[in-house]
């Protein structure tokens, strides 16, 4: 019998090579590895600069214990554990020759696997599509109560006070209270003269939506509300040229005095290919560019300075637009570098961006538009603590750590904005780190 041979018949024998196909377990790697949105990695380890490793130097350390609390030493092995993994040790190669044929069998069958697994996923999408259909009528109604081009029907205030009543059970199984609930009284329908005092529709709808969600409401700013207080609705498309979605948010006439589209978009590709989980992978977001009214530009300040003449003593007023923080910027998303740009055009951030434009769409997708009364009234945040989609407060000690307040904030004292909580969505269940830009 060989040595391999009996290598993997008596694994208490000690092997010449390393005993499992990978050399670092990915249980060493800090960063967290649950489920996120696959979105293009622009990074790669492999192109990194050698050159560039951080010199060590243990003048006054004590041996390895000096090493050990080295911040540029513990940096360097994590970063080296976190290249070795997936990386192959040479068990595999050093197997007898019929198990690697074996083990290449096993990967033709796994590539079988893969393609159908492809269709499976578009066909996915096309029933997802076809739904999609079945959801218009639903969602053009909502448009109409929302904007007051209709009232509610008998049946669906019916069925509203049904849903209602379900709510207030499950707050009361969900208090410690002995007490029975008490029953609440219908109100009474609104007579005509109430209707017609009362304002049309339902007034910021989705401006309040928006605000309720974790994520969005920290991109929204004060100067941006006055915007958003006109858009009428968001609905969901499908471009018909490649696999992908589009947000679409229309607005009522008051928002041109800020800016003269009457819709914004903001579509979302998908590469061909799909991911090595079955899923689709993003390629690459779109959206409208927004013809502001003049100096009513939401993603910008004017910075107004005075410059003088050294010759001619005359002073003149310069007038610069600096980008700032709005819900606007959704629309002008990041673009995920080519191949052919240099490192050092590639901005730092660039992963978290697109990370959190992704998640962002894919939470409006799945989440806002079907449920956007939810989010309106509250609801959706209330099940979602529920459900344990974020952390409470009271499930943390209290601890004095200046430095967690300073990571909160970025300079100027702005906030950084929260990766909002993602919907179960078919590019949910990814980590980005996976994929690779094609």
């Amino acid at each position: 019998m060989s040595s391999s041979a009996q290598n993997i018949a008596n694994p208490l024998h000690p092997p010449d090579i390393a005993p499992t196909p990978q050399n670092t377990p990915a249980a060493h790697l800090s960063h967290s590895v649950l489920s996120r949105p696959q979105v293009p990695s622009t990074l790669s380890e492999e192109n990194e600069d050698e050159d560039n490793v951080p010199v060590i130097s243990t003048q006054g350390a004590q041996g390895i214990a000096g090493l050990a609390s080295n911040p540029a030493f513990a940096s360097l092995v994590q970063g080296r554990l976190t290249s070795l993994v997936g990386r192959s040790s040479g068990y595999v190669e050093g197997l007898p020759a019929p198990i690697r044929r074996r083990i290449t069998g096993l990967k033709g069958v796994q590539a079988a696997h893969t393609a159908i697994e492809a269709e499976f996923q578009k066909d996915i999408f096309e029933l997802e599509k076809k739904y999609a259909e079945k959801y218009r009528p639903l969602y053009e109604r909502r448009r109409a109560l929302v904007e007051g081009k209709d009232e509610p029907t008998g049946d669906e205030i019916e069925k509203g006070e049904k849903e209602e009543e379900d709510e207030e059970e499950d707050d009361y199984d969900s208090e410690d209270d002995d007490d029975e609930p008490k029953e609440k009284k219908k109100a009474p329908a609104p007579t005509a003269e109430e209707t017609a005092a009362a304002p049309k529709g339902i007034p910021e709808f989705w401006l309040t939506a928006l605000k309720n969600h974790l994520g969005l409401s920290d991109l929204i700013t004060e100067k941006d509300e006055e915007a958003l207080k006109f858009l009428v609705d968001i609905r969901l498309e499908y471009p018909s040229e490649r696999p992908g979605f589009t947000l679409v948010f229309e607005f009522a006439e008051g928002a041109k005095a800020f800016f003269k589209n009457v819709k914004l978009e903001k579509t979302y590709y998908y590469q061909d290919e799909v991911g090595y989980e079955g899923d689709f992978v993003y390629d690459r977001a779109e959206g409208t560019k927004i013809d502001w009214v003049e100096g009513k530009d939401l993603t910008v300040r004017i910075e107004t300075k005075k410059q003088r003449n050294k010759n001619t003593n005359q002073t003149r007023i310069v007038k610069k637009a600096i980008p700032t923080e709005s819900f606007f910027s959704f629309f002008s998303p990041p673009v995920p570098p080519s191949e052919d740009d240099e490192d050092e055009e590639i901005e730092d951030d660039i992963d978290e961006r697109l990370e959190l434009d992704y998640q962002i769409g894919e939470d409006l997708k799945e989440r806002v538009i079907p449920r956007a009364v939810d989010f309106f009234t509250g609801k959706a945040l209330r099940y979602e603590q529920e459900n344990g989609d974020f952390e409470s407060d009271d499930e943390f000690d209290e601890e004095d750590d200046e430095d967690d307040e300073d990571d909160d904030e970025e300079v100027g004292g702005k906030r950084k904005a929260p990766v909002p909580p993602t919907g179960n969505t078919p590019a949910s269940h990814q980590d980005p780190q996976e994929c690779k830009q094609q």
